[in-house]
């Protein structure tokens, strides 16, 4: 039978292209996230065109627990249990923390950190129930290591690393492996948003942004490709990773080797 899988925050970016390979792969898949109903819809289509398993959309806003537990019942609902867990859901904002607004703060913990919690939770019994199930936290470079301006997202990615181990632990005995993929920068819409954020805070051009902030530190000096995460995604999830849990891997162009 076809695993089921819910990627959040897949309708571009990361979480479209792990969506994209768990279908491709022949797994139902639940995708969810915001933006024009007709660019969801369309992504959705060719995603269920990929593989044969069958792809649904559900509009969960991450920072509501309730519409993220509905998220989750959709998947048990329509295809029994969840298998696989992805959590990528993600914004960002550039700031100074004198200057960070307490709303964004807010949002984006709930969003990034929070929303993990929430899913896991309500996930981790019907994987339980199954006696097996991967959870797979897409954090970041930036849950190892920090940048100036991005407090928010930082403490956050860290979290995410802190209950990945935690889960992990929890849930050693169950068949249950938890596990986190931490990218370096890869050119995703979230990051072409921050170039000129990051640009404007610290007075330099969009081009010296992702030459001297961007990829100054990934040795390789390039962006990570969104189908790289994907691959990772997928073999996290196979039979060969099942005694891989409660760790990270590092995809970020020997960002954090150094």
């Amino acid at each position: 039978m076809a695993r089921t899988v819910v990627v959040t925050g897949s309708t571009s970016g990361i979480g479209l292209g792990i969506a994209r390979a768990f279908a491709a792969d022949g797994a139902n898949v639940v995708i969810n996230g915001f933006g024009k109903a007709d660019e969801i819809e369309a992504a959705r289509a060719e995603l269920d065109r990929l593989g044969e398993g069958t792809v649904l959309y559900h509009g969960a806003d991450m920072t509501k627990p309730a519409e993220i537990a509905d998220l989750i019942s959709l998947a048990e609902q329509r295809f029994g249990t969840v298998d696989v867990l992805v959590n990528n859901a993600g914004i960002q904002h550039v700031a100074k923390i004198e200057d960070f607004p307490i709303e964004k703060w807010d949002q984006l913990i709930a969003i990034l950190l929070s929303s993990a919690f929430h899913t896991m939770r309500n996930t981790i019994p019907l994987m339980k129930k199954a006696g097996k199930g991967r959870i797979i936290n897409v954090a970041s470079a930036h849950g190892l290591v920090a940048s100036p301006f991005k407090s928010a997202y930082v403490a956050a990615k860290h979290g995410v690393l802190g209950l990945t181990k935690t889960a992990a632990l929890e849930l050693a005995e169950f068949g249950i492996t938890v596990n986190a993929i931490c990218p370096g920068y890869v050119l995703t819409p979230l990051v072409e948003k921050q170039i000129p954020d990051t640009a404007r805070e610290r007075g330099i051009s969009e081009e010296a942004v992702k030459t001297d902030v961007m990829l100054r530190l990934q040795a390789t000096k390039e962006f990570v490709s969104i189908e790289e995460v994907a691959s990772t995604a997928l073999f996290l999830a196979s039979d060969a990773a099942r005694q891989i849990t409660g760790t990270h891997i590092s995809i970020d162009g020997g960002w954090t080797a150094q």
